[in-house]
Parts: C-alpha cells; sequence; structure tokens
C-alpha cells in the first residue's frame, strides 16, 4: 500500500452485518486495501449463524500486523443495521466515520479522497459518486445536492460524516430509510454537506429499499414522505416520493 499525502487523522470504517458469509470477505479487503494508512475498522455482527464472524476474524492477525490499520469486531444481538451502526459510532474514535455494507465495498483510494475533501471543505458530511451493480449493467449514481432536498443524489454508501455529527444525530432506528432521516436532519440544522464527483463505493443492487412490487413501493412513499413532515418540509414532497417510486417500480 502506498502512504497517503492526507494520512493525519484518524478515519472508522463501520461495516454491519449479518449471515454474509459470500460476500464479507471483499468488504474487509477492500478496507485493508486503502491507500489511505490510518484507519480504524470496525465490524459490527448481529449474532451471524453462517461463517460471516469466522471469516472476519481470519483477518484479526493480518490487520494486526498491517501499519495504520486496526480492526474491532462486535458480534451481539441488535435491532437491525441502523442500531447495528450506532453501536459502531460509539465504539469509534475516529475524526470522520464511513459505512460500508458487508455486500458493498469501497474503491481503494476511497477513504483517502473523502479525507482530502475534508481537509478542502472542512464539512460535517460529504458522500461521493456511487457504482450501482446491477444485472443489466452498471450504473455511476452522481453525487449532488439540489435546489430541492431529495434522495436523487443522496449516496449513503459513500458517505462519511464527522463522528461528533453522527453523536449529535443517531440514526432513529425507526425505518428502512434512518440514513436519509439523518442526512435530512444534519440539512435542517444547516450543518456543511458537501459532494464530491469520484466513484467511492460500489453498492450491490437489491435489498429492502429495491424491492419491485406495489406493496413495497407505497410503503417507501409513505415512509420517504413521513420523513420530510417530520421536518416540517413542503407537503408538496408527496409528489416527488410518489413519481420517483413509481419510476423506480416501472422502469427498474
Amino acid at each position: 500500500m502506498e502512504n497517503s499525502s492526507c494520512d493525519s487523522i484518524l478515519i472508522t470504517v463501520l461495516t454491519t452485518v449479518y449471515n454474509c458469509e459470500s460476500t464479507i470477505v471483499r468488504t474487509i479487503e477492500s478496507v485493508l486495501n486503502q491507500t489511505y494508512n490510518n484507519i480504524e475498522y470496525i465490524i459490527i455482527d448481529g449474532c451471524s449463524t453462517d461463517k460471516t464472524l469466522e471469516k472476519a476474524r481470519s483477518y484479526q492477525e493480518l490487520f494486526d500486523k498491517t501499519e495504520g490499520r486496526s480492526l474491532k469486531i462486535i458480534s451481539e444481538k441488535d435491532n437491525g443495521m441502523y442500531d447495528a451502526l450506532n453501536k459502531g459510532v460509539n465504539a469509534s474514535s475516529g475524526v470522520l466515520i464511513g459505512s460500508i455494507n458487508a455486500d458493498d465495498w469501497y474503491e481503494p483510494e476511497a477513504v483517502e479522497k473523502m479525507v482530502c475533501f475534508y481537509e478542502k471543505k472542512h464539512y460535517d458530511v460529504a458522500w461521493g459518486d456511487l457504482r450501482i451493480i446491477k444485472p443489466t449493467g452498471n450504473i455511476i449514481k452522481k453525487a449532488k445536492v439540489g435546489k430541492v432536498w431529495t434522495t436523487t443524489g443522496w449516496c449513503h454508501p459513500s458517505m462519511f460524516a464527522k463522528r461528533e455529527l453522527l453523536l449529535e444525530i443517531p440514526y432513529a432506528c425507526e425505518n428502512m430509510y434512518d440514513d436519509f432521516n439523518f442526512i435530512t436532519s444534519a440539512h435542517i440544522a444547516g450543518k456543511r454537506i458537501c459532494t464530491l464527483n469520484e466513484t467511492i463505493s460500489n453498492f450491490s443492487f437489491g435489498g429492502m429499499s429495491t424491492q419491485k412490487n406495489l406493496k413495497d413501493t407505497f410503503e417507501r412513499i409513505k415512509i420517504k414522505y413521513s420523513i420530510y413532515r417530520k421536518h416540517n418540509m413542503s407537503r408538496l414532497y408527496w409528489l416527488h416520493c410518489f413519481s420517483m417510486e413509481m419510476a423506480k417500480y416501472i422502469l427498474g
């Protein structure tokens, strides 16, 4: 691994996992092989019943021997991904915290790029472009913050935030869009939010937020709209939520 020119601050990376033995290795190695050399990696396992924990623990010695790396594994019951992320934040020591899911992975220079971006912009929270891996072909989701506050340019798997912000605004543990609730809370609170148009992470398409049936589509509309209303934002956002989710349902 090359030495980074921006490796002066400790960065924490979190991975929450439950029964992901087929993908966890790729995720772990994407953190291990970062060009940035001051990383604390915390894996929060929800008491997996397959070989996930065994595979994660097999990397402990390698992390211990690699300069600029540390690995901590927490394995206990949790109340879902966002509860696990909150546990990880509380156990962390980094100035900035990123999170990468156990079926996703970072680009090799992801952490270095986000740290150098932090040193330039002094952001509270920022995210970069996201490569979405789909059976029909990969696409790049461009990171952006538009004039209208929406999820259109929002890329949680490529997000890094100050630890102090994640402690100030913990994930609410209410629904599948707790991440959007977090970033909307930060937006309403006037935090410094920035985006970087460089690919940071790779996201495996699937999961709760991409289930393609009408029942789940309308449930996502309901949840997203409730977040806008929770923050006293315009009722017109219902039209945005409806149009976006229906477009995903029709177009995939």
